[in-house]
C-alpha cells in the first residue's frame, strides 16, 4: 500500500497505524532519504534545489519499491511529481491519497515542530497560499496517481487507518 498526499494528511501516521496492526513494515521515503544522505530534506534543498532533492528522492522510492514487496509506504507530498514516480506507484499496489483542505493542512503543520523545521517552504508565499498553490498544482496527478481518496479533513488518525483498510478489504495491504 502506498501513501500519497500533501504534507500534514497524515501519511507517517497512519503508515505506522497500519504497521502496528498488521506487521507490516512502514517506511516513510522522507525518512528513508534522510537516513540514505544522512542530512536533512531542507539540507538537500539547500545543496541541490528542489530539481536535486526530486532526482534522488525518485531514487530512493525507486529502490523501495523494488527491494520491498509487502509494504506500507508513506511518500513524500511531492513523490508524485515525477511521472516514473507515479508510474511505480500505480505498478507497485494500491495506492491511497490522503487529502485534506489547505486550513486542515496548515493547523497541522503548524502543531508539529518537526514539520516545520525540517521541511522546506518551497516558495516566497505565505504559508496558507503557498499550500493553496502546491495542492492545486499537485491535485491533478494525486488523482492519476490513486487508486483510493480519503479525506482527512475532521478524521483522526485512527480513522483514516480504519478508512483505508475498508477500502482495501477486498486486496491485499
Amino acid at each position: 500500500m502506498i501513501l500519497i498526499g500533501y504534507r500534514g494528511t497524515g501519511k507517517t501516521t497512519v503508515a505506522s497505524i497500519l504497521s502496528r496492526r498488521h506487521s507490516i513494515p512502514a517506511i516513510d521515503s522522507d525518512k528513508e532519504i534522510e537516513r540514505e544522505t544522512g542530512i536533512s530534506i531542507s539540507e538537500i534543498f539547500s545543496r541541490h534545489g528542489e530539481v536535486g532533492f526530486r532526482d534522488i528522492e525518485e531514487s530512493v522510492i525507486a529502490r523501495i519499491l523494488a527491494n520491498n514487496k509487502k509494504i506500507i509506504l508513506a511518500s513524500g507530498g511531492g513523490a508524485i511529481l515525477r511521472e516514473s514516480t507515479r508510474n511505480k506507484f500505480r505498478e507497485t499496489g494500491k495506492v491511497i491519497w490522503l487529502q485534506a483542505s489547505p486550513e486542515t493542512v496548515l493547523k497541522r503543520i503548524q502543531a508539529d515542530t518537526t514539520s516545520q523545521t525540517t521541511r522546506p517552504n518551497l516558495t516566497s508565499l505565505l504559508p496558507l497560499d503557498e499550500i493553496v498553490a502546491m495542492i492545486a498544482k499537485r491535485k491533478p496527478l494525486y488523482e492519476q496517481t490513486a487508486t483510493f481518496t480519503i479525506n482527512t479533513d475532521n478524521l483522526t488518525p485512527t480513522q483514516i487507518a480504519d478508512q483505508c483498510e475498508q477500502l482495501l478489504f477486498k486486496c491485499e495491504i
